[in-house]
């Protein structure tokens, strides 16, 4: 509360001139690194999702609606046709075509590095306009997911983006979308300001001109709100939960949200330089490797005392890869129980009756309260007679290291961070993050422990290949246990999304912990 008071007071002294009833000012956590869609980034998404529309939306639990395209369905197993809307148009009135589909999809699919849309398109074989309001997407195999891989891949204009670069985007030439808002201005660093568009096919937008401005620091963000500089916040930090319900001028709202807190293991190496023996130096193999060391990890860990005490209530216990009312979610799979007696006995089990020395790694500035539960990890795997050492890390120096490159293999033995599908699918978060690595097709793009498991290949391969959701949402459940029966990835607890709103506003809260001004009204 000391460092809020004087943020509150400067920001209130900086206040603007009165805002026009029609303008909403949202204080952002995470800035904005440009306007291309076709990076895969979720900040930039958040906001780009308002300009541009892909062919099929998602609502608050990432089931799936129309967007773009009014109907979709199955000619054959391997092949879908998508129906563009009627009437469809750019926001520089131009008709959107199937080709400009097409060129989308080639161009979301030829990104590279960690933002690309190669996992999404894994199955594509081709896509061709069929007609001027008709496209059809072949696949390498049955792919009934294709709707949900579809749903995060933005349709640009191809004539507006054909040569365009990243200069051309963000400075509005090439930033060109279906949205219910069309792009202003992107002030790096700062914010990003859109307007209402001229013309949508759902009802027109309350708010004429929406501003995004970057506020990093939790406690200034917070301070903003309750000054009434901005109307909404996102990543309300759970240390400041009390301060905006306390305001008779603003309201906190939180979800059961889709990014999950995950330790990663180091699959594939013998020896490793972060598992050490009581001299020290690193131990003669490595112990993660061992199935009982790595249960003996899980049920070490407290996740009730972590989610409600540590994270102060802003995150929920979770023991597999989706939420309830996610995609994906098993109701058999409850969190594991915390147990270190039996953690103890295990690490005997394995060869480790004293336990051994390790270092885990993790971000300490990802989200509000990371390197604080990585702390209390720490203490948890200590008194279990792993003598733990926690390095927090910012983030762009965690995820060159935890990620790897072709050249290099990651480097850590045990590590910590979040992640979210941004299909919203579980067994595509198990893709992403523990499918065995191919570069052709993109799975195990982030498989940072190297895991490989022929059997859980093979449970989402069948996953895959289903086109009833009942079965299909079943069989994940299916794959979800081998996985975590290997502990080949221990999932955490998953965060809430978190907002402030100053009173009288409501907001439609998503798990994808996205701020839409579209889901942003006057209260009645």
């Amino acid at each position: 509360m000391r460092l809020l008071r004087p943020l509150l007071l400067a920001s209130s002294l900086l206040a603007s001139a009165p805002v026009a009833a029609q303008e909403l000012r949202v204080g952002f956590k995470a800035a904005v690194t440009g306007s291309d869609p076709h990076q895969n980034y979720t900040p930039n998404r958040n906001v780009q999702l308002h300009v541009y529309e892909p062919l099929v939306l998602q609502d608050a639990f990432m089931r799936l609606q129309p967007g773009a395209a009014s109907a979709w369905r199955n000619v054959d197993p391997s092949t879908w046709e998508f129906t563009l809307r009627e009437g469809l148009k750019f926001h520089d009135g131009t008709p959107v075509t199937a080709e400009d589909v097409v060129f989308s999809i080639q161009r979301a699919r030829a990104a590279t590095g960690l933002r690309t849309f190669v996992a999404q398109t894994r199955s594509v074989a081709s896509v061709e306009a069929k007609d001027p309001r008709t496209v059809l997407i072949r696949t390498t195999s049955p792919t009934p997911l294709l709707p949900a891989q579809m749903a995060v891949i933005a349709i640009v204009s191809a004539r507006a983006a054909a040569e365009a670069g990243e200069a051309e985007f963000n400075g509005g030439r090439a930033a060109i979308g279906t949205g219910p808002y069309r792009w202003v201005r992107y002030t790096p660093g700062r914010d990003v300001v859109i307007e209402r568009a001229a013309s949508h096919w759902q009802a027109a937008e309350p708010w004429e001109r929406v501003s995004f401005r970057f506020i990093s620091n939790d406690s200034a963000r917070v301070a903003a709100l309750l000054a009434g500089d901005v109307d909404v916040i996102d990543n309300v930090p759970p240390s400041l939960f009390g301060e905006v319900r306390a305001s008779d001028r603003t309201q906190l709202v939180t979800t059961p949200g889709l990014f999950t807190l995950y330790m990663y293991l180091d699959h594939f190496r013998d020896q490793v330089v972060f598992a050490t023996g009581p001299d020290g130096q690193p131990l003669a193999r490595n112990p993660v490797r061992d199935p009982r060391v790595r249960q003996a990890l899980n049920l070490a860990i407290n996740r009730v005392a972590l989610a409600e005490r540590g994270m102060e209530g802003a995150a929920d216990p979770i023991g597999q890869f989706a939420g309830p009312g996610f995609i994906g979610h098993d109701e058999s799979l409850a969190p594991p129980r915390h147990d270190p007696a039996q953690a103890r006995r295990l690490l005997a089990e394995a060869g480790y009756p004293n336990g051994f020395g390790l270092t885990i790694h993790c971000t300490n500035d990802r989200f509000p309260g990371d390197s604080r539960t990585c702390q209390a990890v720490g203490q948890m795997f200590t008194a279990i007679g792993i003598r733990t050492i926690v390095e927090p890390l910012p983030s762009a120096v965690f995820f060159r290291r935890a990620n790897g490159s072709a050249t290099q293999d990651p480097e850590f033995t045990a590590f910590m961070a979040i992640f979210a599908s941004s299909t919203g699918v579980a067994s595509e978060s198990m893709t992403t993050i523990l499918r065995t690595r191919n570069r052709d097709t993109g799975a195990g793009s982030l498989n940072r422990g190297r895991y490989s498991n022929a059997a859980l290949d093979a449970a989402l391969d069948r996953v895959d290949a289903i086109f009833d959701d009942v079965a299909r949402e079943r069989a994940m459940g299916d794959a979800a246990r081998i996985a975590i029966e290997d502990n080949a990835i221990i999932p955490v607890f998953s965060l809430r999304a978190s907002y402030g709103l100053r009173r009288g506003l409501s907001i439609v809260p998503r798990g994808d912990q996205y701020t839409f001004a579209t889901t942003i009204r006057t209260a009645p």
